[in-house]
């Protein structure tokens, strides 16, 4: 549609807001939703137009009169992690499916590659750590490794190590996303030969009942700070109706409030491979209770919870604030 024609159309609408004011909840609610779809129609193919302008501006006038006089009921900290995060993750959850599958190809890779030729192991992990879990294993603890080193070390070791990863995931997604696939290959290549060890010799469900206590939530995160890359990335190669810089400066904040998010669960994973790993000999119960757990947790938090808001009717402007459905959550 041209824009003489979309203005033609809708104008007599939008004057009336403008002149007419109301007080009444259910047409403030109609009008609001009513400037959302013009706007954002607006911003798809007039973006850099003076309607636009106009239209948020209208939009914004009824968003303040309907907050203006109320309390804040939900602080900022609460704010970004119960709402922004799962909605901005609600934006990209195919762009997270794509890194999944695509670390998934590769931890499939890595242990065909391992099953169909004995040096691909020892090539990648090196032979030194082959042949102390080889000598773990017939000692009759493969998974000694774990409980070496004092805890609280192993802890803060590994809690840099993860938290370093992550960003090297994100930060060379600059590299249009490049960068962050090398990595995803890397490390998914990594987890499928080192899994294939366990296999090999028998111990694959010992191995998933020790090594996905942390491995799960570490994992889990190393995929998601792919995407985060990715993000970056993308906004460079595929700006939308946005200047290129523009779509950078957003693709990297998007990033950013990712990797915020993921560092808490980096110090957990740390905190479990530091102290509870090493307890190999856990009941089952226990075992599968924290792995279920940590599943659920991301399955829940990334995935299933930022569909739950949308559907709900909660969003994000084009500013990245959310934008709440007319029954404000306490």
């Amino acid at each position: 549609m041209r824009e003489s024609l979309f203005i033609k159309k809708n104008l007599p609408r939008w004057k009336k807001i403008q002149e007419e004011p109301t007080d009444d909840p259910d047409e403030m609610a109609e009008r609001f939703v009513s400037l959302l779809d013009d706007l954002s129609y607006a911003k798809t193919f007039y973006s850099f137009s003076k309607v636009t302008r106009y239209i948020n501006g209208l939009a914004a006038g009824i968003y303040q009169r309907i907050y203006q006089n109320r309390k804040e009921e939900v602080g900022r900290f609460q704010l970004f992690f119960r709402f922004e995060l799962p909605l901005l993750f609600r934006q990209y959850h195919r762009l997270l499916l794509f890194t999944f599958c695509f670390f998934l190809v590769f931890c499939i890779i890595g242990a065909f590659s391992s099953a169909h030729d004995e040096t691909f192991v020892r090539g990648f992990l090196g032979d030194e750590y082959v042949n102390m879990t080889e000598r773990n294993i017939a000692n009759n603890d493969p998974f000694g490794v774990y409980k070496d080193g004092n805890p609280l070390l192993m802890f803060l070791r590994i809690a840099v190590n993860n938290i370093k990863v992550s960003l090297m995931c994100y930060v060379s997604g600059i590299f249009l996303g490049i960068g962050s696939l090398y990595l995803l290959l890397h490390n998914g290549i990594m987890l499928g030969v080192f899994q294939y060890i366990f296999f090999s010799h028998g111990l694959g469900f010992k191995s998933v009942l020790v090594i996905w206590i942390h491995g799960t939530l570490e994992i889990s995160s190393i995929v998601v700070s792919g995407c985060a890359g990715i993000i970056l990335g993308k906004s460079i190669l595929f700006p939308g109706t946005r200047k290129r810089l523009e779509s950078l400066r957003k693709g990297a904040k998007d990033g950013i409030k990712i990797m915020v998010a993921l560092i808490p669960v980096f110090v957990v994973a740390a905190f479990l491979e530091g102290f509870v790993t090493r307890y190999t000999g856990m009941p089952l119960w226990l075992s599968l209770l924290i792995l279920t757990g940590s599943l659920c947790f991301m399955v829940g938090y990334f995935i299933l919870y930022p569909i739950y808001l949308h559907r709900k009717g909660y969003r994000l402007n084009a500013a990245g604030k959310v934008v709440f459905p007319f029954s404000r959550p306490k």
